[in-house]
Order: C-alpha cells, then sequence, then structure tokens
C-alpha cells in the first residue's frame, strides 16, 4: 500500500508518515495543495490523507481536481471544522472519509485502510497463499503455524506478492512497497526477497520468474 500525507503542519505530516510506517505502509509527504497535485501525476496512490486547510491550493481544490481528473486514490481528509455542514461540504467536494482534528491514531490507520481496500479489487485484511498466513491489521505472519517475524519493508513486499494473482515485476514491488525516503533499487528488493525467503523457511515461497519478476510459488504466470 501507498499512501500520500497532504499537511502543511510538518510536525503534524511527519507524525503520521512515521505512524503509517511503522505499519509497513509506505508513505510520501508533501506539504502544500500544489506539490500534492504534481506528485499524483505520477505516482499512483491507494489514500491520499488530505489537510483541508492547505497554503498555495487549498485542499478541497485538490479534491475536486482529484476528482474532475479520475483519480482512483481514496481521499481521506483532515480538517479542524467538525459540523455536520463542513463534513458534508468535503464529502460532496470528492472525498472517501472525513476526519476531525485532534484524531485517535488508531482511528487514522483503521479509516486508511479501509479505504485501501475500496481502492481497485476488494481486498482482504487477511491474506493465506501456500500455507503462510497475512493479517494486514495486526501485521503478522505465520506459516503453518509457525510464527515468522519481520521488519516493515519484509511485510510490505510480501503483503504485495500474496494479493498479487501471478507475476508482480520487480519494478512494480519497488513502487508499492517503497516509498520516497528509502533506498529503492532493485538491489535492496533482491536483498529483501531473499531475507523473507530464509525467514519463511522451506519449501521456497517465493520464486524468481527470469525477465518478469517474482510470484508466490505454486501460482501460474
Amino acid at each position: 500500500m501507498r499512501v500520500l500525507v497532504v499537511e502543511d503542519e510538518d510536525r503534524l505530516a511527519d507524525a503520521i508518515a512515521q505512524g503509517l510506517r511503522r505499519r509497513a505502509i509506505a508513505v510520501d509527504v508533501v506539504y502544500d495543495g500544489a506539490e500534492a497535485l504534481e506528485r499524483v501525476a505520477y505516482v499512483e496512490y491507494d489514500v491520499i490523507v488530505l489537510d483541508r486547510d492547505l497554503p498555495e491550493l487549498h485542499g478541497d481544490e485538490v479534491c475536486r481536481r482529484l476528482a474532475a481528473a479520475g483519480s482512483v486514490s481514496r481521499v481521506l481528509m483532515l480538517t479542524a471544522a467538525g459540523t455536520v455542514h463542513d463534513r458534508v461540504d468535503g464529502l460532496s467536494l470528492g472525498a472517501d472519509d472525513y476526519l476531525t482534528k485532534p484524531f485517535a491514531f488508531t482511528e487514522l490507520v483503521a479509516r486508511v485502510r479501509t479505504l485501501a481496500r475500496r481502492t481497485g479489487p476488494s481486498r482482504p485484511a487477511v491474506l493465506e497463499r501456500e500455507g503462510v498466513r497475512l493479517d494486514l491489521a495486526a501485521r503478522l505472519v505465520t506459516r503453518q503455524g509457525r510464527t515468522v517475524t519481520l521488519t516493515r519493508k519484509e511485510f510490505a513486499v510480501l503483503a504485495e506478492l500474496m494479493r498479487t494473482d501471478s507475476v508482480a515485476s520487480a519494478r512494480e514491488l519497488v513502487a508499492r512497497a517503497w516509498d520516497e525516503n528509502v533506498e529503492s533499487g532493485t538491489g535492496a528488493l533482491r536483498v529483501t526477497i531473499n531475507t523473507l525467503r530464509k525467514k519463511l523457511g522451506p519449501p521456497d515461497v517465493i520464486e524468481t520468474v527470469p525477465g518478469a519478476g517474482y510470484r508466490i510459488a505454486g501460482e501460474q504466470p
């Protein structure tokens, strides 16, 4: 999952990003509305956490332009204004959900995950394939009943592989599991895949498809 946080309060933006990254979510951060539109022009996000009162370009206008452009990203709008009228205004502009400041971070995470499951095909909260069970909400992985301890990046890569029906290219995995603040070359991905294989144990659950990418063992191209 990849999320864009658009918030002009630096400390709040960075705190949201740090908290989401701890939950194995790739996060990019921008601090004004104009930069947000530039970013979504070349990166496809599952969810955009969008502050309403932004400099350069107001959050309402960002939301309006995203909707007009047919963006598939789900928008969670943040605002200090919490009246019913304000919420209706935000949703009418194209926002998918609305959260009033101050908010409980656990609620923000729950709303982000819910919106992400509504982006494209339905996404279950628990993934199970080839003896591996991955619980997205609890960030828990087991293989045939044995708990497997993974880093945030390993968890994110495994989740993307388990969501993919066939082969995931290295480029796709990097785009979905890495954010702009992390080294994102294919070399780093290979290291992560190798570590995942060791931790999951035999028989190997991740296959390399030469010239194409990676897939869960037993799947057809």
